[in-house]
């Protein structure tokens, strides 16, 4: 028996770690899925590994809102009408104090986590609105709500992902559209080693104590708020690891490489 099509899904940072899985997951659910992110290599092999054909790579960066313009207007017809899109993107650049932080890495973070996303929801959700359905779900973080050491900037750019979505909800009440963020804690994906700027031996001792999420874990938590009633609105999910107190889960400062990290 064919699965039941369950409309077209936009996934940004679909070419690793919770964009990756969720993209897997949300097409083995049923939805064709728009993978959108800047490694082309890394969303062939997504859409290699998916054997019927229901995975688009969009190599685009939510960065570049002219370049996501022109990419958008050029999807194929059959994935031209977007029910759902999950802002995913986004990354951090070390764990160092506000006062030592590297600017450059603070630009990075608040170019990719506060104005792609803004890029992305300004392109799509005038879409949504106008067929009078559909969902976005963010990913955020519990960084926004527990304060870490070293968290400072990224803390601040997934604040403003929280806040943005309570906002985002109340902009679309009367459209059908409903709004979900999804705040993981401590998950063992390549974000930890993208801020430790390539450091592996930092980024695991991250997870030397505690079983941290996986992506799995997120994916699943963002395909049950698509799953709700039209009538329901999952507002927000917190998850993190059993072990992990409302921080980083160890007490201290988080690993610092060689030579310092810079950045927030």
């Amino acid at each position: 028996m064919a699965q039941e099509k369950r409309g077209v899904a936009m996934v940004s940072g679909a070419s690793s770690g919770f964009g990756r899985r969720i993209a897997q997951v949300l097409c083995r659910q049923g939805y064709s899925v728009v993978a959108l992110a800047r490694r082309a290599d890394r969303l062939k092999l997504l859409a290699d590994e998916d054997t019927t054909g229901a995975i688009l790579p969009l190599v685009a960066d939510v960065r570049d809102r002219d370049g996501l313009a022109l990419a958008l207007d050029e999807l194929p017809a059959e994935f031209r009408d977007i029910s759902v899109l999950v802002n995913n993107a986004g990354l951090s650049r070390g764990f160092g104090p506000l006062q030592s932080g590297s600017h450059d890495s603070w630009r990075e973070m608040i170019d990719t986590n506060i104005t792609g996303l803004l890029n992305l929801s300004g392109l799509v959700l005038p879409r949504l609105a106008s067929r009078g359905s559909g969902h976005v779900v963010n990913i955020g973080s519990i960084a926004a709500n527990y304060p870490y050491m070293g968290g400072n900037v990224y803390a601040a750019t997934k604040a403003f992902v929280h806040q943005l979505s309570l906002n985002m909800r109340v902009d679309l009440q009367g459209t059908g559209v409903r709004v979900s963020c999804v705040a993981p804690g401590m998950a063992k994906t390549e974000f930890a080693k993208v801020r430790y700027g390539g450091d592996e031996e930092c980024a695991d001792a991250l997870y030397r104590d505690i079983e941290p999420l996986t992506p799995d874990d997120v994916a699943e938590a963002v395909a049950w708020c698509l799953a709700q009633p039209a009538r329901v609105n999952v507002n927000m999910i917190e998850l993190m690891p059993v072990e992990q107190h409302f921080g980083l889960g160890f007490a201290g400062s988080p690993p610092v490489p060689p030579g310092g990290a810079q950045g927030a």
